[in-house]
């Protein structure tokens, strides 16, 4: 759903309040998405399944079973880890949800009516406040 043209203003004047105040902080937030964070979880979980496997090998050529054992927990962890931070992560040029993640569960008619209230909900909130003013 798009912004108003209101909403777009407060919006630019807030970033550019934000940019006036503390430019370093804001050019670090605008590195900073959900995309980036998860490919960088999903490369660590990598690295730590690559971790989990030497120790899984060393184990086994030491005759370490408890060694073994704890490399296969670091194995299984990490591929938790890079399987859930793959799957949150969102498709390119696709819009980061603000809230959690979308069923796939629900039907198209139910997460309308949920928009269609959060929408009038803010629409009333903005009328009360420049009625108030």
């Amino acid at each position: 759903m798009p912004l108003s043209e209101h909403e777009q203003r407060m919006l630019e004047q807030m970033e550019r309040a934000l940019y006036a105040e503390d430019p370093k902080f804001a050019t670090a937030l605008e590195g900073s998405g959900l995309r980036t964070y998860t490919r960088r979880r999903v490369y660590q979980a990598v690295a730590g399944f690559l971790v989990g496997i030497a120790l899984l090998m060393a184990g086994m050529v030491a005759q370490q079973v408890w060694l073994s054992v704890v490399g296969f927990l670091v194995m299984l962890g990490c591929a938790v880890l890079a399987v859930t931070g793959w799957r949150k992560a969102p498709k390119p040029g696709e819009q980061p949800a603000a809230g959690a993640a979308p069923q796939g569960r629900r039907p198209a008619q139910q997460k309308r009516s949920v928009m269609n209230r959060i929408e009038e909900r803010w629409q009333r909130r903005r009328d009360e406040q420049q009625g108030g003013q």
